[in-house]
């Protein structure tokens, strides 16, 4: 998780933009991953997946929205989704869920 903000930079820097961010809850292993899509056009086309684990029980990572500023909604979406936290986020809200949602619907364990 230390190094998701070096390789943003290395990719931006090498001509990459950001396609998505979004997570994956592995409860057997205790952990939350969190992937990261890059993708450059033009020459020739490459695609790069980042991936990095967290703890379950403290899922933080921090933010790529200084690198990328799109990345401000994926995070945001993904912070809904999985409640991992993107340290340093300037607004890390609910974005599709209500504000006062105190739950993460695609955690596995979730039950509605």
């Amino acid at each position: 998780p230390d190094e998701v903000v070096t390789v943003a930079t290395i990719m931006d820097e090498e001509g990459f933009f950001l396609e998505a961010v979004t997570g994956v809850d592995w409860p057997d292993r205790q952990q939350l991953e969190v992937v990261y899509d890059y993708n450059r056009l033009g020459g020739e086309h490459c695609r790069v997946m980042v991936r990095t684990f967290l703890p379950r029980n403290e899922p933080v990572v921090p933010t790529i929205s200084t690198v990328f500023p799109a990345a401000d909604w994926h995070e945001r979406e993904t912070y809904d989704f999985y409640g991992i936290q993107f340290k340093d986020h300037p607004n890390l809200i609910r974005i599709l869920l209500p504000e006062d949602a105190d739950f993460h619907p695609l955690l596995k364990d979730y039950t509605p």
